[in-house]
């Protein structure tokens, strides 16, 4: 097995061959999008209809996701959209940490002319991208998400470990579900390009403290400005749920 080699044209959904592939990467696109109401059910009947495939190749994608913790499951009762919680970004936030550090930590130690090239040219593509679609200024735009997946996978892709690297993946999803819940933040000034030139820089010096350090910095910044959203919303759920005269 070669390691150090990520692939830059690929944000880690492989071939859709099949029919269930493809109903599967659609609903998966649409639960990370946050298109899908968070505890709302999701019946086979409706996903049937609404991606137009049959029940079979549902079911499996519907597994699929549940195996991936991106759904949950009844007994008897089907389906359902996981919840978001700030008590689980905390818990997501703190062992995305954990796992990536490591793999930070082994990907420097075990660093390659391939792999810094990719790390270089993945960083330059992601500085060329807009963060939102030039059609709708406040809408994010799909290709630098892809890129930004791309960056950050590259970063750890010398860490002689696929599980580990899988294991990255799969938290990096579940955190993509939070990151819709803000953009740059209202009122935050953030560089997030000048975030992930610190990361690499300091991995391409070898500078293995250095990366980590800005590495879990960036990710605990987006953790505090999603916290945020979750206080803003209970503030606003608080206020409308007192009585007209109790507001004035």
């Amino acid at each position: 097995m070669t390691y150090g080699a990520a692939n830059l044209n690929d944000d880690a959904a492989g071939p859709k061959s099949t029919l269930a592939s493809a109903v599967y990467q659609q609903l998966r696109d649409d639960l990370l999008g946050g298109v899908l109401e968070a505890e709302s059910k999701l019946r086979v009947e409706w996903v049937v209809s609404k991606y137009g495939a049959g029940a079979s190749p549902v079911r499996e994608a519907l597994n699929r996701l549940a195996s991936e913790g991106l759904l949950g499951r009844h007994d008897q009762r089907g389906f359902f959209i996981m919840p978001i919680s700030a008590s689980e970004l905390e818990e997501l936030t703190r062992t995305r940490c954990w796992l990536e550090e490591r793999a930070l930590r082994e990907s420097i130690a075990h660093r390659t002319a391939e792999w810094e090239e990719q790390l270089v040219l993945a960083l330059h593509r992601l500085g060329r991208a807009s963060r939102f679609s030039p059609q709708n200024p406040v809408s994010l735009d799909p290709d630098w998400e892809r890129l930004h997946r791309i960056f950050h996978r590259v970063l750890i892709s010398a860490c002689r470990s696929q599980w580990l690297v899988g294991f990255c993946g799969q938290l990096s999803d579940h955190a993509y579900r939070y990151r819709q819940m803000v953009h740059d933040g209202e009122g935050v000034q953030r560089d997030l390009f000048g975030e992930h030139r610190l990361i690499a820089e300091c991995a391409l010096d070898g500078n293995a403290d250095g990366a980590v350090e800005a590495l879990i910095n960036h990710y605990q910044l987006t953790a505090a400005m999603c916290m945020k959203r979750f206080e803003q919303d209970e503030a606003a759920k608080a206020i409308a749920g007192k009585p007209a005269h109790a507001r004035l």
